[in-house]
């Protein structure tokens, strides 16, 4: 009748009528003479003492929803033990880690009469969720069905107007806190206390806490805390000094409120007394370094650590992104994931930053692939960090196709995505996205205007960029900034306007920074305006006396003139000042790793062979015809046929020549350049692309060049 493993929790719960000392045939006909009435109640009194204690040891959602389907579908508990499970129901939702707000929400919805505890078990869920405002409302309901809040109730409450910061409501709270009888709790003193210091209201955080009837170290560390928040690091020492029962909180605030100000001095003090250290303590440290911009200090702080966890390594790794150190970042990346270390959300983010500096599009792809391969939820944040990386890596297309997927668009994606279409020279697209993003409903800042005015200065939009300009502060309430004006000058330099360039420079509402003076000097250097360049040249100078780009293009200047003694006198001026000209630097990416080249670089492992091939393309490009070396880039007066052979070792040539040996015919070839590109490479590449029919991509200082057939993207503009 029963499969034998139910038979002796159901007989047990179904004979206890039966005398004992009966004969088994005497038990088995009383056994057969109970009605099907009394058989269903034996079943749902073992239901009854078997569902409830199954929720206590509950360790799923699934699990969960099974139990609680059986307990619909069987309608086996009273409504005592009803009260009872859906209490634990909503609690396992709201509070486990394994268990689910909405399912949460879902049954307590439902629950005709709920107790206080199933309503603290949802505030409770809720004030730690991302919503935590939701836990306001459920308080407010609460009230309003006459239930009165207890100390389990307030603590989450206040905790929900914090994550929130809706300190206003969180002084009504205080105030039925009072009413309630319950303002001399410790848990809800502290909680109040980290409310109102959270919230930069230290004076009334230091009132409760000085009438705090029993202090604990949850007090004194939101006391702590507080201070360190809002700048005061003067009190926070002052009541860290007063503690007697310091925890590894204590200590650790405190070193993170000096190491965040950039005292790094006072943090380390306090971390060398440090009774005991936890791995917080140490990327406390690491971070302040980091913040500081000692990267050495933070490298030296990262490698002593006993233990890193995931923060450590993020870190470390957003470190060398943000300080241009990519191939660290790269080097870094590998070993955290040899020793085990699953990358993060973040991983990724700093990872692709690095890949995007690099314009190493293989190891960009990759990560992409790995965001995919774990599911890891492509959000506005991941997703604008694949743009910027495919933009800047070379391929427009995916960015594109990245950012239309992008579920929530906000102004830093739309941002990098116009910036990206700007690059790349796609001034039209660009525009077309300026004007979506506004049909959007997103309103453009001022970044936004920095990446569309770029995008006009590419191309030589000059009637656009003049009436964005001016429409900055009417239409939209930004007023421009240098920058902004810089990107016009640059605008009206390249299209050889120079007299308007030079009237905008000297009518801005600001001082003109080095950056729109240099623009000036780059519209005079293409087109060979010596009086206007070397003017502006001279003024630089004396802006920048250190700046090695200022030297080198007022000597251009000059020696397109054939002005050799100025251009020399230029020179020894940079030697006087030991200003170093910044070398060209060229990299190509070749299976995962990015190879560096300089101007006759011989650094190479396969130099002999890129040297060789190099020599074929200088052949075989002038054999095509219509070239002819551009000596003017050369700044030294030698003879002609030294001049080209200047010419033909620049970085990108190298860097190129390595890219037609090593990557198939079909492959493009994509080079990262540090510097802007010279023209006679500029004329050269284009030659290139055609006489070997491979499709090549530069990205230079300023923007993208694609070459293919013989042609450029940029229609020698730039």
């Amino acid at each position: 009748m029963f499969p034998r493993e139910s038979r002796p929790l159901l007989y047990q719960t179904s004979l206890t009528s039966i005398p004992r000392g009966k004969c088994p045939i005497t038990v088995m006909t009383a056994i057969c003479q109970m009605n099907s009435k009394t058989l269903a109640q034996a079943a749902k009194l073992s239901l009854q003492n078997t569902l409830i204690p199954l929720l206590d040891s509950c360790k799923s959602i699934r699990e969960l929803k099974q139990i609680h389907a059986q307990i619909i579908k069987e309608e086996a508990l009273t409504p005592h033990e009803s009260s009872i499970a859906n209490s634990k129901l909503v609690s396992f939702c709201a509070i486990s880690t394994n268990g689910n707000l909405d399912y949460a929400k879902l049954i307590f919805n439902r629950l005709r009469c709920p107790t206080i505890i199933t309503w603290n078990s949802l505030i409770r869920g809720l004030s730690s969720s991302k919503t935590p405002l939701e836990a306001v409302s459920v308080y407010l309901n609460m009230l309003q069905k006459g239930f009165q809040p207890n100390n389990y109730t307030f603590p989450f409450v206040i905790k929900a107007c914090t994550e929130s910061s809706m300190i206003r409501f969180g002084v009504l709270v205080h105030s039925h806190v009072i009413k309630f009888g319950l303002q001399y709790d410790s848990y809800i003193q502290s909680s109040l206390i980290h409310m109102y210091s959270n919230g930069k209201d230290l004076n009334t955080a230091q009132l409760l806490f000085d009438k705090c009837s029993d202090r604990d170290v949850v007090s004194w560390n939101s006391m702590i805390d507080g201070c360190v928040k809002c700048g005061s690091m003067e009190h926070a020492k002052a009541i860290f000094e007063r503690m007697v029962c310091r925890d590894v909180i204590s200590w650790n605030t405190m070193i993170n409120g000096y190491a965040m100000l950039g005292n790094i001095e006072e943090a380390m003090n306090l971390f060398n007394e440090m009774p005991k250290k936890n791995v917080v303590s140490w990327n406390s440290m690491l971070a302040g370094y980091v913040k500081c911009g000692d990267i050495e200090g933070a490298r030296r702080i990262f490698l002593e650590m006993p233990k890193k966890d995931i923060i450590s390594w993020n870190t470390m790794l957003a470190c060398f992104a943000q300080s241009g150190l990519s191939n660290e970042a790269l080097v870094l990346f590998d070993e955290m994931k040899s020793v085990g270390v699953k990358p993060t959300e973040a991983t990724v983010v700093s990872m692709l930053s690095a890949c995007a500096h690099l314009g190493a599009l293989d190891q960009g792809e990759r990560l992409h692939r790995y965001v995919n391969s774990q599911k890891i939820s492509i959000n506005t944040v991941l997703g604008t960090a694949l743009v910027d990386m495919y933009a800047r890596c070379g391929n427009i297309s995916t960015a594109s196709k990245v950012f239309c997927a992008i579920e929530y668009k906000d102004v830093l994606a739309w941002n990098t995505i116009i910036s990206g279409m700007a690059m790349h020279g796609y001034a039209e697209e660009a525009d077309r996205l300026f004007r979506e993003m506004q049909e959007g409903g997103v309103n453009p800042d001022d970044m936004t205007f920095g990446a569309i005015l770029s995008a006009y200065s590419h191309v030589g939009m000059v009637g656009e960029g003049k009436r964005v300009l001016a429409c900055m502060s009417r239409n939209y309430g930004i007023e421009p900034k240098v920058e902004h004006y810089g990107c016009v000058i640059d605008l009206l330099s390249r299209a050889a306007l120079l007299e308007e360039a030079v009237e905008l420079i000297e009518t801005m509402p600001m001082e003109p920074n080095p950056n729109a003076w240099g623009a000036l000097l780059g519209g005079c250097r293409i087109h060979g305006n010596i009086n206007v360049g070397e003017h502006v040249g001279k003024h630089l100078l004396s802006l920048q006396p250190h700046h090695s780009g200022r030297h080198v293009l007022l000597s251009n200047i000059y020696a397109a003139a054939k002005r050799w003694d100025d251009a020399t006198e230029v020179r020894k001026l940079m030697k006087t000042k030991n200003v170093v000209k910044v070398p060209g630097v060229s990299t190509i990416e070749l299976k995962g790793i990015v190879h560096r080249f300089v101007a006759s670089d011989q650094t190479h492992s396969d130099s002999i062979r890129i040297y060789e091939k190099l020599a074929e393309i200088s052949a075989r490009v002038k054999n095509a015809g219509g070239y002819l070396p551009d000596t003017n880039q050369v700044l030294f007066d030698i003879e002609e046929e030294e001049k080209e052979h200047a010419l033909t070792i620049h970085s990108e040539r190298l860097a190129i020549a390595f890219g037609i040996l090593e990557l198939p015919q079909e492959n493009v070839i994509r080079i990262v350049k540090n510097l802007r590109v010279c023209r006679d490479c500029h004329d050269v590449t284009k030659l290139i692309s055609k006489v070997y029919k491979r499709e090549i991509i530069v990205r230079d200082r300023n923007r993208f060049h694609h070459f293919k057939e013989g042609k450029c993207s940029c229609k020698d503009y730039w």
